[in-house]
């Protein structure tokens, strides 16, 4: 049950911060590159660690809830991203996926930089660049996981913004993936 706007906002810390913007509402649904879509339910004073009290968001999940510091959100949490910009996000996943380095290491410190990022086409690259580093031979453990981690987010965000299961939109996401390989590899 969502809280009614006026009660999910702590008015003492609003008051307190009133420079600091607040790029987030109440019920809005956002994206963190970690855990995936979550909506806002209420902005709140916390006092986590010993220091100074800051301004969170508490954001539900599926799986749980997050606090995430509102001066933070340069840090990835961003929008959900509008229905309208999925067309260009198909072409992105049809395209012709970009080489990844060989050095297993060197791979990993590019592809975990990439994630950092937290775009949408951003995700959308890594999930189309690292299922074709696959398509020879299967991926080692931690390209395997990073391409769960990225794919999981994308299916996320593309059902809500879509507005599919997220069986559905993971169908859909596979097939542009398989359109693409159809197309490039040879």
């Amino acid at each position: 049950m969502c809280p009614a706007p006026n009660s999910s906002i702590d008015e003492a810390a609003i008051s307190t911060n009133r420079r600091q913007r607040i790029p987030f509402k109440i019920d809005e649904w956002v994206v963190h590159p970690q855990h995936g879509i979550g909506r806002v339910m209420k902005l709140e004073t916390r006092q986590f660690a010993p220091g100074t009290a800051r301004l969170y968001y508490e954001i539900a999940l599926t799986k749980g809830t997050i606090w995430v510091p509102v001066e933070a959100h340069a840090n990835g949490l961003r929008k959900l991203t509008p229905k309208g910009d999925l067309a260009r996000y198909r072409g992105v996943l049809k395209s012709r996926p970009k080489p990844l380095a060989t050095d297993h290491r060197r791979r990993q410190l590019e592809l975990t930089d990439r994630m950092k990022e937290s775009s949408f086409g951003a995700r959308c690259e890594i999930v189309r660049d690292l299922t074709a580093h696959s398509w020879p031979k299967p991926l080692g453990e931690s390209s395997a996981g990073l391409l769960r981690l990225a794919h999981e987010v994308l299916d996320q965000e593309w059902a809500a913004a879509e507005g599919l299961s997220l069986t559905e939109a993971a169908h859909e996401v596979q097939a542009l993936l398989l359109e693409g390989r159809q197309k490039y590899e040879k």
